[in-house]
């Protein structure tokens, strides 16, 4: 694939920053993500300190931010190997079309192979049919997959029991561990799902 030379795409600056945020409103406006400035300033903190290995890449033309991805390493037990997540990738509208979106996740694979990672996974919207057709274009499959959400609830009895450094002992209470049963039927049965 060829990458227009007419876009510089390279790691996020601390100059970047009025840009970065116009350009991430947009991309959680275009989700209908409310966030507030409080949540865009922490994120911007844990993108110049690289918390969680997560790092900023922006694509620039004449010098003004087009486009920006936030990617970071994740690590897959079952295969042993460490890939990259590309958590957001988000174009300027009026930039849409001209090569900013193949700049930049060409940008992600660089990365990825400097840090050693051996592929980069991410998600999209189903019915986000133009990002789809355009990441099959530039070579990305969609895996056969189904991504699973819940929420954490932050009270003491569904927090897991505190493991020792130096030794791990199975908790003398296991009643938040029991599956959840639906008309008295234990809804765990059997080994859990492969997830990849």
């Amino acid at each position: 694939m060829t990458v227009p030379e007419r876009f510089a795409t390279r790691l996020l600056l601390p100059g970047d920053r009025a840009r970065w945020e116009v350009l991430h409103r947009g991309y959680t406006d275009f989700y209908e993500v409310a966030t507030t400035d409080a949540q865009r300033d922490r994120l911007w903190g844990w993108l110049r300190a690289h918390d969680f290995g997560l790092e900023g890449l922006v694509a620039e033309h004449e010098g003004r931010l087009v486009g920006i991805a936030h990617v970071r390493p994740v690590v897959r037990p079952l295969h042993v190997q460490v890939d990259g997540w590309l958590d957001d990738l988000f174009v300027d509208p009026d930039a849409r079309g001209s090569g900013v979106a193949a700049a930049l996740l060409h940008a992600v694979r660089r990365l990825g192979a400097d840090r050693g990672w051996s592929a980069v996974r991410w998600v999209t919207s189903e019915t986000n049919a133009r990002a789809r057709a355009f990441y099959e274009r530039e070579g990305a499959a969609a895996l056969a997959f189904v991504t699973y959400h819940v929420h954490v609830e932050s009270t003491e009895t569904a927090r897991p029991p505190a493991v020792s450094a130096d030794r791990l002992e199975p908790p003398t209470d296991t009643t938040a561990m029991r599956p959840p049963t639906r008309a008295g039927l234990a809804v765990d049965e059997g080994p859990a799902p492969a997830v990849t």
